[in-house]
């Protein structure tokens, strides 16, 4: 008797607490959040940074946006970059982030992973999607609002982005217990303009000529 093989398929969610493994990080993460908490009268939040694990026959991705900088390997699945802080800013490397598509790639600091990782679908469809949609990541300035979302672009706003367009359920992907992800709603917010108002196809030609 011959079994058909079924293709191994699945979308994982990690969260990182920000600046795990790295003091200035998380220091100037805790400013920002004091900071914004008592601006808006509640209780400070712990601070969070998603990315995705992407299994698909055999092989595994990680999808992440680091800084252009951070990393050595010339074969990390760099699929978009963008600039961080001002527009203009990222003509420098230094000032510049990478959303990588990366086989075979890895997770710093996974090790202090929070409630991670978080199976969100185990459908190959979906899974295809949100390697197929990576590219086409709308590389914003990282830490603007440039399209009046009501929060800042940066890397929650990626994975908040691949999954609401790839159909997933955003809301079993909220950050764990007393966490934020800021970005994230950006993400969202952005995704469901795109859903909601998809680009017109171009007129196709079909080489057919007219007679006047």
């Amino acid at each position: 008797m011959i079994t058909e093989r079924v293709p191994m398929a699945g979308v994982d969610l990690y969260w990182l607490p920000l600046g795990a493994g790295g003091h200035f990080v998380r220091f100037n993460g805790r400013v920002y959040e004091a900071a914004i908490a008592l601006r808006q009268h509640r209780d400070r939040c712990d601070l969070y940074h998603a990315a995705l694990q992407v299994h698909l026959d055999g092989d595994r991705f990680v999808i992440e946006m680091t800084p252009a900088w951070d990393r050595p390997e010339p074969d990390r699945g760099v699929v978009a970059e963008g600039a961080v802080g001002l527009p203009w800013l990222g003509r420098s490397q230094w000032f510049r982030y990478e959303v990588r598509r990366w086989r075979n790639g890895t997770i710093p600091d996974v090790a202090y992973a929070v409630d991670s990782p978080r199976r969100l679908s185990a459908n190959r469809a979906q899974a295809q999607q949100v390697l197929d949609l990576a590219p086409t990541f709308p590389a914003l300035t990282w830490g603007l609002d440039e399209l009046q979302t009501g929060d800042m672009w940066n890397s929650n706003s990626l994975i908040a982005w691949l999954l609401a367009r790839s159909g997933h359920d955003t809301d079993a992907a909220q950050p764990p217990p007393h966490g934020r992800a800021p970005g994230w709603s950006a993400g969202l917010t952005v995704a469901a303009r795109q859903a909601a108002n998809p680009p017109t196809p171009a007129p196709v030609d079909d080489g057919a000529m007219s007679i006047s």
